[in-house]
């Protein structure tokens, strides 16, 4: 009898427990709207800021048909570096849910090219080229928000950029035979992004993951059109994801 008098207790007691805890859930709710920094801050037409980042670089080839009926060749192998970024931000707002961004900035890579074993290759060097790219690099974005959570609020990214590679080699009289890998020195790409954007006290900071594709051939062949390193070759094409941090 004391037993089932302990349960039927029990049994009230968490009831009671249960009332008092909706009461208090009642009048305090558990997702609370937070006071927002920066309240003002995307009303601005015009605002600036800077970036900082790092970056990983591909190539995409393209080769002549006869190339690969032989199948004992393998791809060229691309061994990525990470680089890094670093430039400025200017924002113009046309609503609530879009912005208009420029963000020019440096963007440095280096990438190496492995070469299959070729017939015509005879030194080990012969086999890996080293392919530096310092870009300038000039991004016009749309930039499409969603409605702001407290402090929080995500975004995509999607534009056009063109690229200026200081590195390029375009003008130099040697190629690869002199072990001298060249590109062009301007590209075209187009860009998609994802980012958050976290609203602080006296900033806003903002992650973001990028990708930019080129759409325009980079390779600039050799002066012998059998050249193992660039005759087999029609397109090269970069490819490239960056993670971009913005302060603004």
């Amino acid at each position: 009898m004391l037993v089932k008098n302990r349960n039927y207790l029990g049994r009230i007691a968490c009831l009671i427990l249960c009332l008092c805890a909706s009461k208090v859930l009642a009048q305090y709710p558990v997702v609370r709207e937070r006071i927002q920094n920066l309240p003002n801050f995307d009303k601005r037409t015009v605002h600036y800021g800077y970036f900082l980042g790092t970056n990983q670089y591909d190539f995409k080839f393209e080769y002549i048909t006869s190339y690969y009926k032989k199948l004992m060749y393998k791809d060229i192998e691309v061994n990525q570096t990470k680089g890094f970024n670093v430039g400025l931000i200017g924002d113009l707002r046309i609503n609530d849910f879009f912005n208009l961004r420029f963000e020019p900035g440096l963007y440095y890579n280096q990438r190496e090219l492995v070469y299959p074993e070729y017939p015509e290759f005879t030194r080990e060097s012969d086999l890996r080229r080293e392919v530096k790219s310092t870009y300038i690099h000039l991004p016009l974005y749309v930039k499409i928000n969603t409605k702001r959570i407290n402090n929080f609020r995500p975004f995509l990214l999607a534009g056009v950029s063109t690229d200026f590679n200081l590195s390029s080699n375009k003008k130099n009289t040697d190629d690869n035979a002199s072990n001298v890998f060249r590109t062009t020195s301007q590209n075209l790409n187009y860009e998609l992004g994802l980012g958050f954007e976290f609203y602080l006290y006296y900033f806003k900071f903002s992650p973001s993951l990028r990708g930019v594709f080129s759409l325009q051939n980079e390779l600039i062949p050799d002066a012998a059109e059998e050249s193992p390193w660039t005759g087999k070759i029609v397109n090269m094409f970069s490819r490239g994801i960056c993670l971009i941090i913005t302060f603004e």
